[in-house]
């Protein structure tokens, strides 16, 4: 690549770090270091919450979706604005007024101790999962594409982010979060102009042949509990995701925590009730015109070059065989078809590496295009603009990880009488404990796949049991043994469901996992005697 573009990368970097590391005032106490001082504008929060759903996962994996699948994704969302609603007039008014730090004391003051300690954990494990995945998304890519080793690839990405968020805390990573909104908004768009000069059709015709190969098409209204892309599922499974992950998720509920008040809090969360849509159909789109532009160009059989130099090294005359069929063919069935059988030849010659070539394929579409054939230094804008979403994201995720950590665990359980300096220390080493974490982590959370599914699929396995407990803690009637064991028996049914039915959608394991919680947890506490129970301490 050229070097104009890497001085873009590493010109980005150093001024982001640079930011954040300002933006470190008022951070000498834990309510400025973890929800700065409650002082944050909606627009600013608000900016901060769409920039970290916009991580590297988003622009590489959604963008791969868009161009091997379509827009069918975007039904994902469509559970989202009746969600934000729904914790607009909710969970929002119920937390953001209670003065917490996290969504998990709300609980203990609701019900006990356990079922705050347990729901917290859930959390723990899902979120450091997740951003795990997270950083592995673009290190994966940058590692089969320059040849970098692995551990490079995600120290690139993970080291900054850990620097200026264990430094500035929320306050830093929600200001950084604003910047770099722009800057990957501004490349999306700028690739999309680019693809639409570079494509040898006009726009109409170029949106036709994505028509005629069904990319366009957007709605699904069959109802089925195998098929995650469709009206339903991601109006009924959507919604019960997105009421979690807003309402319950402390990387989420963090910060509208912090900001001003009730009124700034629910704003943000409309931000992302009007804009999510647009915004991930506009990153599916950059996808079906990559799709379009190969169509009108030559395209290689395999996009992972990683992957392609290893079975061309192993079954040259087979690759090479299927390789001028797939130019040969003139229609798009049959270089699906041909392609197919480069995926079977694939899987099977890399079968130790490579768990599903066809879906970890998907990941490498969009930036071969982007060191293959954008013009140099938008294609330095398009690596910082990834790197950026990465950093969006693991910063959010380290700053609730280390808040749950200490609010939860190290305040509640191990010393809760100490001066703000020493919690203040800790939160820190918490901050780099979890990102050495998520980063030792990303190095083996590779070739999972199209990135987007995995992290949703992560998610969805704790996100509706843990609404769920959230959901009792509104019924006056619940009760803490009820809530715990309730808990119990929702992370039981979707785990049940997710390996006894592997074909039921992810979407769905939300919306099983919340109604069992409900359902059994109410069942107990109306079939069982209010024991006389210990008082909980708040913290």
């Amino acid at each position: 690549m050229h070097p104009l573009n890497w001085v873009i990368v590493v010109g980005w970097l150093a001024y982001i770090v640079t930011h954040g590391i300002r933006r470190s005032k008022g951070t000498k106490e834990l309510e400025g270091y973890f929800l700065a001082n409650r002082s944050l504008p909606w627009w600013a929060v608000g900016l901060s919450v769409m920039a970290t759903q916009l991580s590297a996962v988003t622009m590489i994996g959604t963008t791969g979706q868009g161009a091997t699948d379509g827009m069918r994704f975007v039904q994902f969302y469509f559970g989202l604005p009746l969600a934000m609603v729904i914790l607009g007039v909710t969970l929002v008014p119920f937390l953001h007024g209670a003065k917490v730090y996290t969504a998990y004391e709300y609980l203990e003051r609701r019900f006990d101790a356990k079922t705050r300690t347990f729901t917290a954990l859930l959390f723990l494990f899902s979120r450091a999962m997740s951003s795990s995945t997270i950083i592995a998304a673009p290190a994966v890519v940058f590692s089969a594409v320059f040849g970098w080793n692995l551990w490079l690839c995600v120290a690139i990405i993970g080291v900054p982010a850990i620097i200026y968020t264990m430094i500035g805390g929320v306050q830093a990573v929600t200001w950084v979060d604003v910047k770099q909104m722009f800057l990957i908004v501004g490349a999306l768009l700028a690739v999309i102009i680019t693809l639409l000069i570079q494509i040898p059709l006009s726009p109409s015709a170029a949106l036709h042949m994505a028509g005629a190969a069904g990319r366009l098409r957007v709605f699904d209204f069959s109802f089925s509990l195998t098929n995650t892309y469709t009206f339903w599922s991601g109006l009924i499974g959507g919604t019960f995701l997105m009421l979690s992950y807003f309402g319950t998720d402390q990387s989420q509920v963090q910060r509208y925590l912090s900001a001003k008040s009730v009124a700034e809090a629910r704003s943000s969360l409309l931000i992302s009730a009007y804009w999510k849509i647009p915004l991930q159909a506009l990153v599916l789109l950059v996808g079906v015109l990559v799709f379009v532009f190969y169509e009108t160009h030559d395209q290689p059989l395999l996009f992972n070059p990683t992957n392609s130099h290893a079975v061309q090294t192993a079954e040259p005359a087979q690759f090479a065989a299927l390789e001028q069929r797939f130019h040969a063919a003139t229609s798009l069935a049959a270089r699906d078809s041909t392609r197919a059988a480069a995926y079977e030849l694939a899987s099977t010659v890399t079968h130790q590496a490579v768990k599903d070539v066809k879906k970890a394929d998907v990941n490498y579409v969009v930036p071969s295009f982007v060191i293959g054939f954008l013009p140099i230094g938008l294609a330095g804008i398009f690596i910082a603009a990834v790197i950026a979403a990465a950093m969006n994201a693991i910063s959010g995720e380290l700053t609730s990880l280390s808040t749950a950590t200490v609010i939860d665990f190290y305040r509640r359980w191990i010393r809760q009488d100490a001066p703000q300096s020493h919690f203040l220390v800790v939160s820190r080493v918490s901050t780099v404990f979890w990102g050495i974490f998520a980063c030792i982590v990303a190095k083996f959370a590779v070739n999972l796949g199209s990135l987007i599914e995995v992290v949703n699929r992560f998610g969805s396995f704790f996100y509706g049991s843990i609404l769920g407990v959230f959901l009792l803690a509104m019924i006056p009637r619940a009760r803490a043994n009820g809530a715990f064991v309730g808990l119990i028996a929702g992370m039981s049914a979707v785990g049940f469901v997710n390996f006894s039915q592997p074909d039921v959608s992810f979407l769905w394991h939300n919306v099983i996992g919340a109604v069992t919680v409900v359902v059994v947890g109410m069942a107990l506490s109306l079939a069982l005697p209010r024991a006389v129970e210990e008082p909980a301490r708040a913290s």
